[in-house]
């Protein structure tokens, strides 16, 4: 894939951010999957990278070229830079940048700005609008205050890995980086509620937001279940701790997972199962009844679906009103024909992304320029600064 821009030509260029300034200190995950949101929403991002570049460029296999798939999962629509802010004349290209910058966003360990005078107390004086954004592991102070953080780590730190996986198996790390996802999804949240405050202020603020504090804020149902009756969660595989029947089963063909909800919804099951009466055995008349009588439910269920293919039935009992679905493979679901007719694969010159899920009516998500090359606009945004590269 040639790492360029998108034609102007093919793409809209506006969005609901368009005219917002981001400057993009950040590396990895966290940090830019938020400004990527803000970016397919028509946001400028100026990516700022160490000369090294984002580590995520070499986290591959896959690669194109010399860039990791990693790296381009989530860089798109972005300007790509290569500056050393440890060096002084590379301190002033960023304040330039930064006089009608709307937003900061960055995640070097705390103190590591301020050493180079250009933390929040430092930048909000001279830019007293701008937004500044950290992205940090455990925010800058208090028992573990201003280590790194790691999304594996958060998630084996937080809880999360101790309610994930089968009841006789170890604690087992999501699958994919949840914590850094969510933890970039809050920060562009906090990015619009200190947008929109800035409108009556004329005020920007500090954004303080940690892998640790977003890990814990997925602990649902698990922290209400453990405040209310004092038990700590264990883990149930894929067994919902709090309802039943709401776990993967094996068909005849495929495994299905039933999110059965309320017993409405189970005397359906029943009914679409070919064997209503089910859903009056004293066992399982209610969901407490049926958590009570998790294992035998599932044996039940487990021979009323041996005769079955996991894509059929879970089509059949959505149409009826019962939450199901097969459980597919990622091929599987990004050729899915629901995934294509919701746009949410973004295809052009070569490249493929996974696309915004955000729909506007109005204002859509767009691609306008493919993940940068490291340092690839650096000449491009210094000449507009009139600041000599």
């Amino acid at each position: 894939m040639e790492l360029n821009s998108v034609t102007e030509s093919t793409v809209p260029t506006h969005g609901s951010l368009h005219g917002l300034k981001v400057v993009d200190l950040s590396r990895v995950l966290g940090g830019p999957y938020c400004t990527q949101i803000l970016g397919d929403h028509g946001a400028n991002i100026y990516k700022v990278e160490p000369p090294f570049g984002d580590e995520t460029r070499g986290w591959g296999p896959p690669f194109r070229g010399d860039t990791a798939s990693y790296f381009v999962g989530v860089n798109r629509n972005k300007l790509g830079m290569s500056m050393d802010l440890s060096q002084p004349e590379e301190q002033a290209r960023l304040r330039a940048m930064l006089r009608d910058a709307d937003v900061l966003v960055e995640n070097f360990k705390p103190g590591t700005l301020e050493k180079w005078g250009l933390g929040y107390a430092q930048l909000s004086s001279e830019f007293p609008g701008l937004i500044h954004c950290r992205i940090s592991g455990f925010g800058a102070d208090g028992p573990l205050g201003g280590l790194p953080g790691y999304d594996a780590c958060a998630q084996a730190l937080c809880g999360l890995m101790s309610v994930n996986g089968q009841p006789d198996g170890e604690a087992t790390r999501v699958g994919l980086p949840v914590v850094d996802m969510v933890t970039g999804l809050n920060a562009a949240l906090a990015i619009m509620m200190a947008l929109n405050e800035r409108r009556s202020s004329g005020l920007g603020q500090f954004l303080d937001i940690s892998l640790f504090d977003c890990a814990i804020s997925l602990l649902h149902p698990h922290g209400a279940n453990y405040f209310m009756s004092g038990a700590i969660p264990q883990r149930t595989g894929n067994a919902h701790p709090n309802i039943s029947p709401y776990e993967t089963f094996p068909t005849g063909k495929g495994d299905i997972f039933l999110a059965v909800g309320n017993s409405r919804q189970f005397k359906t099951l029943c009914v679409q199962l070919g064997h209503p009466e089910l859903a009056q055995d004293p066992r399982f008349l209610e969901n407490s009844d049926r958590l009570n009588n998790r294992q035998a439910l599932r044996e039940e269920l487990i021979a009323l679906l041996s005769g079955h293919q996991a894509d059929a039935l879970a089509a059949t009992l959505l149409s009826a009103g019962v939450p199901a679905a097969p459980v597919l493979n990622v091929g599987e679901i990004m050729n899915h024909p629901h995934t294509r007719h919701r746009g949410m694969v973004l295809e052009a010159e070569g490249y493929q992304g996974i696309a915004s899920p955000i729909k506007l009516s109005r204002t859509p998500a767009t691609l306008r320029r493919l993940p940068p090359a490291l340092g690839q606009h650096n000449e491009e945004v210094f000449t507009q600064l009139s600041l000599e590269f």
